[in-house]
């Protein structure tokens, strides 16, 4: 199995092979090659991993997921769920989630306006991420933020079972565990049971669970090993 530079490597040459919207602007802004993906950051070891849509221009600025406006709502509650007090300053919170947690998103790029990414997209990048999941992460727990870092999930469950999990009322308190499945650099598959945690997008426009998102984290961080 290559090593997860190499992972990243095969990412931008899928992403040089055909053009697909890229947010190009914000790239040369953050003077970072628009194809070179973020693929993920923080901790492979870790158990816990949290998984959004896609990236934002803060995050792009960053090289890393989840460093923008939702994604700090996220790094408050971790940072509380782990020391039980607010961080003193941005760097405690920066530095807590990288160490612990592994962050990625359904795409390892920043779309034009921030636009969700086409099925066919996603789908040309998915099988990169499946090797991230099962070959080089270490931890079978995730946290999905919003319908469609959810929904990204739907071939590995049963037909039809990540829909019909995520139109239940408890879908935010309840679990649901899928197989997801790799081929390595031979073709050889392998399998890998991946608990999902679903919660709402942090993001400030989601008036529906802006304001309870805080306590919302918190119950499915005390349901998490980590």
């Amino acid at each position: 199995m290559s090593d997860i530079a190499t992972l990243i490597d095969q990412v931008q040459q899928e992403a040089q092979r055909e053009e697909f919207p890229i947010d190009i602007p914000v790239y040369k802004s953050a003077h970072l090659e628009p194809t070179k993906p973020i693929l993920y950051a923080g901790n492979l070891l870790s158990p816990l991993c949290f998984f959004g849509r896609d990236l934002g221009k803060d995050e792009v600025h960053a090289r890393q997921p989840l460093i923008g406006a939702a994604g700090t709502l996220v790094r408050k509650g971790f940072y509380y769920a782990i020391h039980q007090q607010k961080a003193p300053a941005r760097k405690d919170l920066d530095t807590t989630i990288i160490e612990r947690v592994l962050l990625s998103n359904t795409v390892p790029y920043k779309p034009p306006g921030n636009k969700a990414y086409l099925m066919k997209v996603k789908q040309r990048f998915r099988p990169f991420l499946e090797q991230l999941f099962v070959f080089h992460w270490q931890g079978n727990q995730i946290i999905t933020l919003g319908t469609e870092a959810f929904k990204w999930f739907s071939p590995y469950g049963e037909k039809g079972e990540v829909d019909s999990f995520f139109r239940t009322s408890d879908r935010y308190e309840n679990q649901l565990t899928v197989n997801i499945s790799a081929s390595d650099d031979l073709g050889m598959a392998q399998q890998k049971a991946i608990t999902l945690l679903p919660l709402p997008h942090p993001s400030p426009l989601n008036q529906k669970y802006y304001r309870a998102f805080p306590g919302m984290l918190q119950k499915r961080l005390a349901q998490v090993e980590f």
